[in-house]
């Protein structure tokens, strides 16, 4: 399985990786680790000056995926136009289940928290640790949003922007 799996992924190509979200395939190298002989995917992540190896047979795993189809990012912007659901549980429960859909590097969820912790200029000031999150999902939302689209980050960042604020309209 973890063979065929393996040439899904080539050198050039984007992939999201959940916990730090969209990278490129540098090289695919292999490394000796303890004596075993290791093949793995070399990728870069450019903004964050980053680099991070992934045993190959290991990729799936860990969650690595392919970029996400044009269809999933459209059912990401409608995600957006919903009404934010913020739910009455404790601030540090919703910040664990922001994160974890954060760092799960689904779109879709990625996006339900970019809509759920949006502020409009005329609602209250958000706390730091909301603005954090709100940032980090939005990065994570706009730079796949970028790769798909294979334009750069600012044109999405506008994207994303104009469908949060005809929301607000």
């Amino acid at each position: 399985m973890s063979k065929a799996k393996k040439l899904d992924f080539r050198p050039n190509e984007y992939v999201v990786y959940p916990a730090h979200g969209v990278g490129q395939i540098v090289s695919i190298e292999e490394q000796e680790v303890a004596g075993l002989t290791l093949e793995l995917f070399v990728i870069s992540f450019e903004k964050d000056k980053m680099t991070l190896r992934v045993p190959t047979n290991k990729a799936t795993e860990v969650g690595m995926r392919s970029l996400s189809s044009p269809d999933v990012v459209s059912k990401a912007m409608d995600t957006l136009k919903g009404k934010a659901k913020v739910k009455r549980a404790m601030w540090s429960r919703r910040a664990q289940e922001y994160e974890q859909k954060i760092n799960s590097g689904d779109l879709i969820s990625i996006a339900e928290v970019v809509r759920d912790l949006h502020r409009n200029d005329e609602q209250r000031e958000q706390s730091y640790s909301e603005r954090q999150l709100y940032e980090a999902a939005l990065e994570r939302l706009t730079r796949e949003v970028a790769a798909v689209s294979g334009g750069d980050e600012t044109a999405a960042q506008q994207k994303v922007d104009d469908v949060l604020m005809s929301r607000a309209a």
